[in-house]
């Protein structure tokens, strides 16, 4: 068996495992069947979007050693498609095969305070925060603070889950305890002019090859539209993925890892990252010479990151439950448009906040591309 990152390339027709079953397993799984992989998912769920393309479905908990054994009975390498995975399964798979990214670059995305400690620690800009484990702490933290700030759970929180942003210390108290009294973190409200991503990919060599700078915009907390490129200064864009890859080198990453960022005038605050392909980069499957799940599969394969060129600006739509279950929504409006590409995830449910699909509009012209998107809002 190739060990990949420890030897040789796994090169088609080798067996890649994939531990979550959601829309990003999904794509990872086209992507790694177009190049000639064998794709094993492991996830609880009996159905999902992963498992209807992927050659395997193992249904075990991500915890469940019987499964996670078969896992790496049937593959030569494992990545994964969400942050949430318990790093001790990561590291039990890690024994045998080949894992990337590794448990400790997932664990630092698992956990905001370890977070912005790494940031902290690699002179990395971020915004002030604080940690909170017990209710005495807050009026303390608050009063670091510059005015309002942000209330945050450590972990499990997304899509703007677990977070929310207080006027006072005991607007702070009161979402600290309804979220549980568990540990969380208080940060400085952050009045930015552009929330911007940056997706790149680094291989076993330290290669580092970046996405365009993309710019994010989001409704209710989940992200809505991208615009790519960003519309920032160059030094803005140069300067994001110049921080993203000194980030990616201090943890020795490998695999395709986002970094969001905010921009306050010509300064760059680093808020969080994923280590794994982003809701951000979906552009990238029909914009740019290699999608980032095109780069998942190479970098956990150790084959070389692939140069990355953009064939036009894009704006990505993101397809929610909610837009689905309107009376008036039908999914002919999408195809019947020209140079727009849909991406449905096989969700076999419509639910308000649930993402469904997104939609790639291609073109020359930046302004255009966003009025086709906001007439089908």
């Amino acid at each position: 068996m190739n060990t990949g990152r420890h030897g040789n390339p796994l090169l088609p027709g080798a067996t890649l495992g994939v531990l979550g079953g959601g829309q990003l397993g999904r794509m990872f799984s086209h992507a790694a069947t177009q190049m000639g992989y064998r794709v094993v998912v492991l996830d609880p769920a009996e159905q999902g979007p992963a498992a209807e393309v992927a050659t395997t479905h193992l249904q075990y908990a991500y915890d469940d050693q019987a499964g996670l054994a078969k896992l790496v009975e049937l593959c030569d390498a494992v990545t994964t498609e969400f942050e949430n995975v318990p790093a001790d399964s990561l590291r039990f798979v890690e024994q045998s095969i080949v894992v990337s990214p590794g448990p400790a670059a997932v664990e630092i995305a698992q956990n905001r305070l370890r977070e912005k400690r790494f940031f902290q620690k690699h002179n990395l800009p971020t915004n002030a925060f604080e940690e909170i484990t017990n209710v005495t702490q807050i009026e303390s933290a608050f009063s670091k603070m510059s005015g309002k700030a942000v209330i945050k759970t450590t972990r499990f929180g997304y899509d703007g889950k677990g977070q929310r942003v207080c006027e006072s210390a005991a607007e702070a108290i009161a979402s600290f305890e309804q979220f549980g009294s568990i540990e969380c973190i208080v940060e400085d409200f952050v009045p930015f002019d552009k929330e911007v991503s940056v997706v790149l990919a680094r291989d076993v060599s330290g290669r580092v090859e970046t996405f365009p700078l993309i710019e994010n915009n989001h409704h209710n907390g989940i992200l809505d539209t991208c615009v790519v490129p960003a519309r920032v200064s160059e030094l803005i864009s140069i300067r994001a993925l110049e921080l993203a890859t000194l980030l990616a080198d201090a943890i020795d990453y490998v695999g395709v890892l986002a970094v969001e960022m905010f921009v306050c005038g010509e300064q760059l605050l680093l808020n969080e990252i994923a280590p794994r392909p982003h809701n951000s980069g979906h552009f990238s499957l029909d914009a740019t010479s290699y999608s980032q799940f095109d780069q998942q599969v190479r970098t956990l394969c150790g084959l070389p990151a692939a140069a990355i060129d953009l064939h036009s600006p894009a704006v990505m739509l993101n397809i929610m439950g909610d837009t689905v279950l309107r009376s008036d929504f039908s999914w002919r409006d999408l195809c019947n448009q020209s140079d727009c590409h849909l991406h449905v995830y096989g969700k076999a449910e419509a639910r308000l906040g649930r993402k469904m699909a997104h939609v790639n509009f291609l073109g020359s012209d930046t302004n255009t591309l966003l009025a086709r998107v906001n007439a089908l809002k």
